[in-house]
């Protein structure tokens, strides 16, 4: 695993965590949305750099 592939994972689990947080606190949907896209990005991101596929 390389680093890079490590910092996008956790960011995207960082982000995941604010959703959460958001959901549960009833924010605004914009935000949430936000989050959510931007988690699943540095995820799937993170996944490829892994597996070879990107980078």
């Amino acid at each position: 695993m390389t680093g890079l592939s490590t910092i996008l994972i956790v960011v995207g689990l960082f982000l995941a965590g604010g959703v959460y947080s958001f959901k549960k606190q009833k924010m605004p949907k914009g935000p949430v949305v936000l989050l959510a896209g931007a988690s699943a990005m540095c995820l799937v991101a993170g996944v490829m750099r892994i597996q070879g596929i990107w980078g």
